[in-house]
């Protein structure tokens, strides 16, 4: 079953339609044949100013996390044995410090309906019954509703997969600056793997259509931007405030 068939969703991202193509058409005396492409760009980057109060909300937890590690493993060796009571000493430091394993959490729980609307705009080939203008638009020669593997295989599509994956390692790179030191050998393994998830964006972009890459592009770039620039305000070796950070 397609979600995006259900009454709601489908309600929703049909009016989310509608504002994206008469943003194209605004701007198509400006931008062009690349108008749409730019109205996609355009929303992505709205939609993504809306959730900094989310980032915003992860790189505070994420300070939190490494400032109550060294409490959170000393209490797992005093009470290995006793799991019921690490339980609730666990709870008593979160509760103390003021603060929530789940923070971070539940603000990037929130987003996803707006990501998964935003998404449905790109890869529906029909929406409110009607072909989706969006995908008939192109860039440079490529069609927003083509995959990478259309046949010719376009150098719009290879050099925004070449950004997504250079992101993906700055990405990934910054992540292990800020990782949680690990405290045995196979967490450390596992952290390793889970490093490179980043690098799964790259493999996704490639089997959606060019809209879906243009908006991972955008995204996946702010997205890297912004953590960075919160990370450096935020972290309070340097004045800034990461705390409290509740769910």
């Amino acid at each position: 079953m397609n979600i995006y068939d259900l009454a709601p969703i489908a309600g929703i991202l049909h009016a989310a339609y509608l504002g994206v193509t008469a943003l194209a058409a605004a701007l198509e005396p400006l931008a062009g044949p690349l108008a749409a492409a730019s109205a996609i760009v355009i929303l992505t980057l709205v939609v993504r100013a809306a959730l900094i109060p989310v980032g915003r909300s992860q790189v505070r937890a994420e300070f939190t996390r490494r400032r109550l590690a060294p409490h959170l493993t000393e209490l797992q060796k005093r009470y290995k044995k006793k799991p019921e009571l690490l339980a609730t000493k666990t709870a008593e430091l979160y509760k103390r410090e003021n603060a929530s394993p789940f923070a971070g959490m539940l603000p990037a729980l929130a987003q996803a309906p707006v990501l998964a609307i935003v998404y449905g705009l790109f890869v529906q080939p029909f929406i409110a019954g009607e072909p989706n203008a969006l995908l008939a638009h192109d860039v440079f020669g490529a069609s927003l509703g083509q995959t990478m593997f259309a046949s010719p295989v376009t150098a719009v599509y290879l050099v925004l997969l070449a950004v997504i994956a250079a992101v993906a390692l700055l990405s990934r790179r910054a992540n292990q600056r800020f990782a949680l030191p690990a405290t045995t050998p196979q967490a450390q393994t596992l952290a390793n793997v889970l490093s490179w998830l980043p690098l799964i964006t790259v493999v996704f972009a490639a089997f959606v259509p060019l809209a879906a890459t243009i908006y991972l592009t955008v995204t996946t770039t702010w997205t890297f931007v912004e953590r960075s620039v919160l990370r450096a305000r935020l972290d309070p070796q340097r004045g800034g405030h990461a705390t409290p950070a509740v769910a």
